[in-house]
Order: structure tokens, then C-alpha cells, then sequence
């Protein structure tokens, strides 16, 4: 296994180096429930390794790379248990593609993964501001000029989606709810195919973890949808997984909730920070199982 750096608290273990490469050394059938968000085709820039799948020289080589982490996540995934990846479509720009649209990131995940064994499970749309990614991207399709010049070229917003896969087989360790904690209200709220109410702001700082050379617009994934899909898709006690960690959004959550944690990030500016976050989230368990204990 190709370990850069690898950092263990109480409840959680980080690892700095390849994704694919550190799977490889986990047990298989360990793995309770995956959530990530990996890179979108070459979108963003996150790092200047040649390991990083966000570096592939076209959209053909970064498939082929990211069938081996997906081959690996099968191995390692616990029967009947789920995998969440958070993707939207990418555009396309003339200048490196030959023309303005969009490619079907989204679809070709699905046949990676249903290629690799796994069950297309769910799809849930998360709902942004066409506004915000207007202002953000200064996208042509949804400028207003271009409306009145060619509606042609106009286009709906990009939403973001979580699509969830199932290993095949039978769950030895069902995920059960009481009426207590997943009361009918939230799961009618959980189970709409798309979620309207996830604020985009709801991330982890950033800035901290910024190098120069970064990408100026890096998608973060929200809590409000981390928390969201590991209340349903894990229990407590399970081994939650991230192989693209950034840092630490998943893992912040995934203990907050009572769950183990393992991340992989290659990038050691947002390795280092995902340490600084999931400590303060262990310590404040501590303090709160304390608080608990006293009363």
C-alpha cells in the first residue's frame, strides 16, 4: 500500500496518497457505507500530481483509471450496503471540447459502476440557484443577453445529484430506524427525489486549505447532504468511507453521527486540514460524552 502520510484518532484514520493504491490494503467486505465526491472529469485542478484522476490527459484516460478504484470499492464494500457518489453533468467548453454543452458525467458513472457489479440503487436531485451559478461560472447559457440574442444556446442551471449504488447480497447487519429518530415527516422529506432545502454554504472552511495553484472554483460537498445519506445508509458503529476526503467533510459528519471514519485524500495541503477538522469533531464528542456521563 502507497501511504504518503497516515494519521489515526480514536475513531477515525486518514490516509495521504492514492486512492486505488490504499484501497488495495483494506479488508474486504469491511466497508459499511461509501460517500464521495470525486473528481469531475478534469473540471477542477486540485493538485499537480500525475496520481490525481482530476490531471487526466482526456476524458477517455480518467474512466479507465477510475474503473480501478471502482473494482477496489466493490472488494471492500460489506454485502447489501451502499456507495454515494455526488456528480453532476460537466460542461463542455469550446475551446477543449470543439463545442458549448454538456457531458453526461452522471451516466457514464452508472455503467462504471453496474459494470463493476454493482446495483444502480437511487438518485436524488439537489437543487442550486441558476442565479448563484450564473454569478459563479458567467456560463453562456444562462446569461440574460444571450436570451435576448439566441435562446438557442439557453440553458437550465446544473443542478448536483447523489447517486447510490448496492453491492449485491444480504445485508448481515440491517439498518434499522425507529420512529424516534426517523420519524415519517423526515423520511417523506429524505425520500423526495429532489432535495430543495440543502444550503450550499453548509461546508466545512476552506480557505485554510487553499494552495495558489488551486482551481478558484472547487465544489464542496454539503453536510446538510452528507448527513442526509449516512443517517439512511449507515448505522452506528459502521466503518464510513471517503477515497477523495478533501477535508474531512465526510468524516466531520460521519462522527458526529456515531460512525468510524476512514478518508483518503492525495492532496497533503487538504489531508493536513482534514486532520484539524475531524479532531475538534472527536474532541467535541468527548466533551459531550462526558456531559452525558455527569448528568
Amino acid at each position: 500500500m502507497k501511504v504518503l502520510n497516515q494519521f489515526s484518532g480514536k475513531n477515525f484514520t486518514v490516509y495521504n496518497g492514492d486512492s486505488t493504491q490504499v484501497l488495495k490494503g483494506l479488508p474486504s467486505n469491511s466497508i459499511g457505507y461509501l460517500i464521495t465526491s470525486p473528481p469531475f472529469l478534469s473540471l477542477y485542478t486540485y493538485s499537480s500530481s500525475f496520481l490525481d484522476m482530476g490531471n487526466s490527459k482526456n476524458d477517455r484516460q480518467f474512466y479507465r483509471h477510475f474503473n480501478f478504484l471502482v473494482k477496489e470499492v466493490y472488494r471492500v464494500m460489506m454485502a447489501g450496503r451502499n456507495v454515494s457518489i455526488h456528480c453532476v453533468d460537466v460542461p463542455m467548453m469550446k475551446e477543449r471540447d470543439g463545442a458549448i454543452g454538456l457531458k453526461d458525467f452522471p451516466g457514464m458513472l452508472i455503467r462504471i459502476f453496474q459494470r463493476a457489479g454493482f446495483i444502480y440503487h437511487s438518485r436524488v436531485t439537489i437543487y442550486k440557484s441558476p442565479v448563484v451559478e450564473m454569478v459563479r461560472t458567467n456560463a453562456l447559457g444562462l446569461l440574460h443577453k444571450q436570451l435576448r440574442k439566441d435562446s438557442a444556446m439557453s440553458r437550465q442551471g446544473l443542478p448536483d445529484y447523489v447517486l447510490t449504488f448496492r453491492k449485491p447480497g444480504v445485508n448481515l447487519k440491517p439498518i434499522s430506524h425507529t420512529r424516534e429518530t426517523y420519524p415519517v415527516d423526515l423520511w417523506q422529506k429524505i425520500a423526495e427525489p429532489v432535495w430543495m432545502d440543502i444550503h450550499q454554504s453548509n461546508t466545512l472552511q476552506r480557505q485554510a486549505a487553499r494552495d495558489e495553484k488551486d482551481e478558484k472554483h472547487i465544489v464542496p460537498l454539503q453536510l446538510d447532504t452528507i448527513e442526509n445519506c449516512i443517517n439512511l445508509w449507515s448505522a452506528k458503529g459502521d466503518i464510513v468511507i471517503d477515497p477523495f476526503s478533501g477535508i474531512g467533510s465526510s468524516g466531520y459528519k460521519a462522527l458526529q453521527l456515531d460512525r468510524k471514519y476512514i478518508g483518503i485524500e492525495l492532496k497533503e495541503s487538504y489531508y493536513n486540514q482534514s486532520i484539524k477538522n475531524l479532531k475538534v469533531m472527536e474532541n467535541d464528542k468527548q466533551k459531550e460524552q462526558v456531559s452525558l456521563f455527569n448528568m
